[in-house]
Formats: C-alpha cells, sequence, structure tokens
C-alpha cells in the first residue's frame, strides 16, 4: 500500500514563499522520478515539477522556472517543493506523485495521489 502525505500549504502574500513536502510510504521502490501537480478552482490538474529519484535531474513548467524548485531526500523518502515570488496565480490544490514521461511532458505514473495541500497566494 502506497501513501502519500503533502504538506507546508497556507495564505501568504505575492511575492513571498512557501516550502512543501511530501512523505512517501509504501511500495515507492520502483519509481522512477516524483513530481508536484496542482489544481486551482474550475480548472484541470496540471504539471508543475518532477525529479529523478537516481539522478536529481529535475524538470519545471514554464509557469514556475525560475521560481519554484523541486528536491528530494531519498534516505526519508520525501520530496520538497521551494515556492519564491509566489503569484495569484499559483493558488492551487499541490499534490505530489510518482511521475512518468509522455512525449515530451509528464503524467503521473499510476493512480496515486495524496490529499493534496492548499496554496493560496494573496496580491
Amino acid at each position: 500500500q502506497v501513501q502519500l502525505v503533502e504538506s507546508g500549504g497556507g495564505l501568504v502574500q505575492a511575492g513571498n514563499t512557501l516550502r512543501l513536502s511530501c512523505a512517501a510510504s509504501g511500495r515507492t521502490f520502483s519509481w522512477y522520478a516524483m513530481g508536484w501537480f496542482r489544481q486551482a478552482p474550475g480548472k484541470e490538474r496540471e504539471f508543475v515539477a518532477a525529479i529523478n529519484y537516481s539522478s536529481g535531474t529535475t524538470y519545471y513548467a514554464d509557469s514556475v522556472k525560475g521560481r519554484f524548485t523541486i528536491s528530494r531526500d531519498n534516505a526519508k523518502n520525501t520530496v520538497y517543493l521551494q515556492m519564491n515570488s509566489l503569484k495569484p496565480e499559483d493558488t492551487a490544490v499541490y499534490y505530489c506523485a510518482p511521475v512518468t514521461r509522455l512525449g515530451t511532458g509528464w503524467g503521473p505514473a499510476g493512480n496515486y495521489w495524496g490529499r493534496g495541500t492548499q496554496v493560496t497566494v494573496s496580491s
């Protein structure tokens, strides 16, 4: 059984920072990479960032490139998302999930989702 627990969200003003955490437990040893997705009200869930578990190579959506940083602690089975220079359009529920390549982009690898953590950025 796999469990993903996201934390670290909150309400901040534009320009501020937040650091999200995602703790994974269970049968995670076969995962190639982990990623973050977000879903704003009335919109589809979208890819934010991904990190290769072994190499540490990172990938970002254009909308967050240069502002967000994904990292991981393999020993703790935890993935982080450092979010700087937050904007109101970053407001969403953020989820972590194992990811896989889909063409030139990234998508979820399987149906593993946590409850998410709410990020609200006020202007």
